[in-house]
């Protein structure tokens, strides 16, 4: 039997801390991001927030891109209607201020640590794995995806393409390119 004699995790603490580094990633960037200004505007200490996560890229990969409805895998049956809400659940998510700001310092600590690299992206594993590995499997059932087409190689499609969008396009990405990219995710997994 195992006794934790030490306080539970208060969960108020987890939702400030993420708050507070989502407002100040969008001021500071993510070279400007002190761990010690996200625990003054969180009302915590410095301590706190490494006992709750290992490094700022790990708290700053899980206050950008919490796992939630924008991380669910939409599935109506409807090839082109789920794909276009994954393109606009991921342009969604990648085009907030506090990701923007923290892209660049994110890639880089990922390119230079790969264990880093596969910490962070743990965190996607069941989303990938298995919710999208599924809605796959199901849609290649019906006969409208090509069977050889795999989960890992949609979600890097998915997050590529509008990461690459966003370096590339001067003005923002709006319903068009949702539009342009669907087509052209479909034809690129279509049975």
């Amino acid at each position: 039997m195992v006794v934790d004699f030490g306080r539970p995790r208060d969960p108020r603490i987890d939702s400030a801390v993420l708050r507070a580094t989502v407002e100040l990633l969008a001021e500071t960037g993510y070279p400007g991001l002190l761990v010690s200004a996200i625990a003054q505007r969180a009302g915590t200490s410095k301590p706190a927030i490494y006992r709750r996560w290992p490094s700022k890229a790990h708290l700053v990969h899980e206050a950008v891109f919490p796992l939630g409805a924008a991380t669910a895998i939409p599935d109506t049956g409807s090839l082109p209607e789920d794909l276009h809400e994954m393109v606009r659940r991921t342009m969604a998510v990648l085009t907030t201020p506090a990701a923007k700001a923290a892209l660049p310092g994110l890639v880089g600590e990922m390119a230079a640590d790969p264990t880093l690299h596969s910490a962070l992206l743990e965190r996607f594993a069941d989303i990938i794995a298995g919710d999208l590995a599924l809605w796959l499997e199901n849609a290649a059932g019906r006969g409208e995806v090509r069977a050889n087409v795999t989960a890992a190689e949609l979600a890097q499609a998915l997050a590529g393409i509008t990461l690459v969008a966003l370096l590339t396009h001067v003005t923002e990405l709006d319903d068009a390119w949702i539009d342009r990219t669907t087509t052209l995710l479909l034809k690129g997994i279509s049975a």
